[in-house]
């Protein structure tokens, strides 16, 4: 693999009319990776409400992108309805490509675990994590896990997977449910995690949430600090690699802002999970000078 696939559209993008600064930052992240790392972005297909009904109720679909109920940020900005499907296409078309390379790729998103069968909260509407894997399972994958190393409990997705039975067949992990106070930090690097991947290591493809809201210092997060996000990262690129297992992750929460609404802390965040998939999936290829030293 000489570049890291990504699946970015502006088509993605949305002011979510909150404080969160999730559906607005994909491009800042890009732009970020751009000047530093080998990738190719690519354009992501918009998934179907077909897609959406594998995991959702229909009718509240249908009303969520026709503006007619409210999104995840608790509003019904038709800017953010329009980038849902490309956010969900997204996720889907990250775990297809990293399946079929055997390797990695990227979406650049978030706003999806706390997404129910039919509610939404929590800066989250549709549940592309549960999209892409039942879309995956109606391509044939006999396994999937869903690895959500965001600060919160995934309620959404685990309530998906209970709803419709779907737990031998999805393998999910969410940090949030058990691990979120500071000195758990060493303990899940150094035992935890290492017993979570092993539980994985037979999936098809390994949905990974990489979120930058556990930082000690997210207003919405708090417990590892950026060292420790890194080596976090390190560990499941390491192991899932060694094992041959593919890997499709995306961002997830992070909301540090500063007072002229940029996010270089986040940033950095998700510069250092790309730098761990770079040194782990592109042969022969070099970070750019200052990035990880």
């Amino acid at each position: 693999m000489d570049k890291i696939p990504v699946f970015f559209t502006p088509k993605m993008v949305a002011e979510s009319g909150c404080e969160s600064p999730s559906a607005s930052k994909p491009p800042k992240v890009v732009a970020s990776w751009q000047e530093k790392f080998p990738i190719d972005v690519l354009v992501p297909p918009r998934v179907t409400i077909d897609d959406y009904a594998l995991a959702h109720d229909r009718e509240w679909v249908e009303r969520v992108l026709s503006c007619q109920a409210d999104n995840g940020f608790g509003n019904r900005s038709k800017a953010v309805a329009e980038s849902l499907p490309y956010t969900s296409g997204a996720m889907l078309q990250a775990a297809r490509l990293a399946i079929t390379t055997g390797a990695v790729a990227v979406a650049p998103c978030s706003g999806f675990h706390h997404a129910g069968h039919h509610t939404a909260q929590g800066f989250c509407t549709f549940n592309g994590l549960m999209v892409a894997a039942l879309a995956l399972k109606a391509d044939g994958i006999k396994r999937v896990g869903i690895l959500d190393l965001d600060m919160h409990y995934g309620n959404g997705t685990a309530e998906i997977i209970r709803m419709f039975g779907h737990g031998s067949f999805i393998t999910h992990f969410t940090a949030g449910l058990e691990w979120t106070q500071r000195n758990q930090a060493e303990e899940f690097l150094t035992s935890k995690l290492a017993s979570v991947l092993d539980s994985m290591i037979g999936c098809d493809v390994v949905l990974y949430q990489a979120g930058a809201d556990a930082h000690v210092d997210d207003p919405y997060g708090g417990w590892m600090t950026t060292d420790q996000l890194r080596r976090r990262d390190a560990i499941v690129f390491d192991v899932l690699r060694r094992e041959g297992v593919p890997v499709a992750w995306n961002l997830a929460g992070g909301y540090q802002v500063e007072e002229d609404g940029s996010i270089p802390k986040v940033l950095e965040i998700h510069d250092n999970t790309m730098y761990e998939c770079v040194r782990r999936h592109v042969e022969g290829e070099r970070c750019k000078a200052g990035v990880g030293d």
